[in-house]
């Protein structure tokens, strides 16, 4: 298997010439994070993903997790690496000192977190999940439930969950039927069952601390009576010590299509009565204060729809230079060449490429918006930064992971028959991929985020905050000559969209509300479309400039060139045909998809039940 899950190139200059995270340690927060720091962060990440997070992956996919006399164990090899992960301190990089975090920004976090879930997503999945539950104890808790279970959550030494979904209300959460009756000493006990629980019950922690939705006794229906309880695997003793086993049961784990290294649980909570929680913030606000770790989980899931699809990019990448196969189209009398050469190869290596490096840029961009935010003292600020994350989330979350399931699929493509079997890591890459598409919200239901509420976020201010970037990186193309004609691209698709979603907004406050949102999907298209470009022409900009130092200027011969000698002339260059490849092949079709999206077609909405066919 090869050791490069991520082109560190890549990551340097988003980091660095992009973002420019140096900048950030001109405040106290970040002081200690210069160059040489992340470099070096960045690195040992690279060095524990690959020694030992990497050889697992295989591992994890075949022995998968056991459910035996009731009990959950994961693959073995997993404690071992889970220790490592643990000594290093990893699982807290971007929290605050204060409550046991490396108080790192979150860029650089995002940067090391890229190699740790490239390199084996099932794995990070338990600690990506645990990181969210604390952050709820961290936000709602009492200051008894953050000395319980905050540190221990931080560090590891205990894991967490989140559980919402239940057979009967799946993506319905208001029709959860979990309940919590209170005591006389204000603890809740708590009944009911919940299933596909990520992480739900495992052997690599002694203690598993869930956050449970469920409803008080008497409370008002639907998603304004939800409360949220934090429910321990074990109780806890005023102490820390644990105490008695707390009635959460696991009853099954699934046996899934890919993420075979995590254990997906059903779990009953209080089948004897004896299942206690305690409050996490207040009464009837659980739905609320669950979204703190609902939106760090959609980006977490971003992540690993990204993390993957450069994985699967990399492999693809080595292998179509070391796959010796047909002659050149140009020298049908020569030798056999790599696949490489071949142009519907190169074709498929440049949107596997482009989608990448743009995922990339807006994961880390998302990153930076948070740090943004950590260090501003300008209130207003803070908040045109909030509701721009807001606005980007359903992208981050649903647009990448849509274009994840595209690029591994051209992952195993590029690998031939070879890439439908288990002798190279595509077909797994691919696999664990789908699920990244349902939970956490289905695609189609961060569509309708997207169309429903963010649009309209702040009164339209935030949306209108998001595009201000998008017209700032055209505006700037359009200084270089060279990247006129694709700022003129982007720009014809920037003003499109803005009708498309007045039009779809109007739609949306009227009687054909369920027109809109059939077209809620494609909107998220199009947006994710225009966002990757505007990350890809951004990355363009940067670009060009180091390249006309380098060769003096921007004549195509002269950078061609100096292509050949000089590895930022040639990594550079790559970044123009990124640009290019994505504004001159994707951009058309989305085109296409706006005139789609703005004729309102209702057939999708108007088709009687009885004429699917079946």
């Amino acid at each position: 298997m090869a050791q490069v899950i991520s082109d560190r190139r890549d990551v340097d200059f988003v980091l660095f010439e992009q973002m420019e995270v140096e900048k950030l340690t001109k405040h106290e927060k970040f002081a200690e994070f210069n160059k040489k720091t992340v470099d070096l962060i960045v690195s040992e990440a690279r060095n524990l993903a690959v020694k030992e997070l990497l050889p697992l992956q295989e591992i994890g996919d075949k022995e998968g997790c056991k459910f035996e006399n009731g009990k959950v164990s994961v693959p073995k090899g997993f404690h071992k690496a889970y220790k490592i992960y643990r000594e290093g301190e990893w699982l807290a990089m971007a929290d605050d000192p204060e409550v046991g975090g490396q108080g790192m920004p979150k860029t650089v976090s995002l940067a090391a977190s890229e190699y740790f879930t490239g390199a084996n997503c099932a794995f990070m999945l338990y600690n990506g999940l645990t990181h969210g539950a604390g952050k709820l104890v961290e936000e709602f808790g009492t200051e008894k439930q953050k000395e319980l279970f905050l540190g221990k959550m931080y560090s590891g030494e205990w894991s967490g969950t989140m559980l919402l979904t239940e057979s009967e209300a799946g993506s319905d959460v208001g029709a959860l039927t979990t309940s919590a009756k209170k005591n006389d000493d204000g603890t809740y006990s708590i009944t009911g069952a919940k299933i596909f629980i990520s992480g739900g019950d495992h052997d690599l922690v002694k203690n598993i601390i869930h956050p449970v939705l469920a409803r008080v006794e008497g409370a008002p229906e639907g998603t304004r009576g939800i409360s949220l309880f934090l429910v321990p695997k074990y109780r806890v003793n005023d102490d820390g010590s644990l105490g008695e086993f707390n009635d959460v049961v696991c009853t099954g784990i699934e046996e899934k299509t890919g993420i075979h290294g995590n254990s997906t649980c059903s779990l009953t909570l209080g089948g004897k009565n004896e299942c206690i929680g305690t409050l996490l913030g207040k009464e009837n606000e659980g739905m609320r204060n669950m979204f703190v770790m609902m939106n760090e989980a959609r980006h977490l899931v971003g992540l690993q729809g990204f993390s993957v699809s450069t994985a699967a990019y990399m492999h693809a990448l080595n292998y179509a230079r070391e796959r010796v196969q047909s002659k050149s189209l140009t020298d049908p009398r020569g030798e056999s060449v790599a696949i490489i050469k071949h142009p519907d190869v190169r074709r498929q290596l440049m949107l596997m490429k482009s989608f990448t490096e743009g995922m990339r840029s807006l994961i880390y961009f998302t990153g930076l918006c948070y740090d943004k935010i950590k260090i501003s003292d300008d209130d207003q600020e803070k908040a045109e930064l909030s509701g721009l994350i807001e606005v980007l989330t359903p992208i981050v979350k649903g647009y990448i992971t849509d274009k994840a399931l595209e690029v591994t699929s051209h992952g195993v493509q590029i690998y031939g028959g070879y890439g439908f079997t288990k002798d190279y890591p595509a077909e797994q890459l691919f696999r664990d991929c789908r699920i990244f598409m349902l939970y956490e919200g289905t695609n189609g239901i961060q569509a309708m985020d997207l169309l429903g509420r963010k649009l309209g976020l702040n009164k339209g201010e935030s949306f209108k905050f998001f595009l201000s970037h998008i017209k700032k990186t055209i505006d700037e193309a359009k200084e270089t000559n060279i990247l006129s004609g694709l700022a003129d691209t982007l720009e014809a698709v920037y003003d499109k969209t803005i009708e498309a979603a007045l039009l779809l907004g109007k739609t949306a406050g009227s009687k054909n509300v369920e027109h809109a949102f059939a077209l809620a999907h494609p909107f998220l298209e199009v947006s994710g479309d225009m966002t990757m470009a505007w990350m890809l022409l951004w990355r363009a900009t940067i670009s060009a400039k180091k390249l006309e130092k380098i060769a003096g200027s921007l004549d195509a011969e002269k950078i061609k060139e100096k292509v050949k000698s000089n590895k930022n002339a040639s990594y550079y260059d790559g970044q123009l045909k990124s640009a290019d490849f994505f504004i001159n092949s994707i951009l058309p079709v989305t085109l296409g998809k706006i005139d789609a999206i703005t004729k309102l077609k209702s057939a999708a909405v108007d088709i009687a039940d009885s004429s699917f066919g079946g």
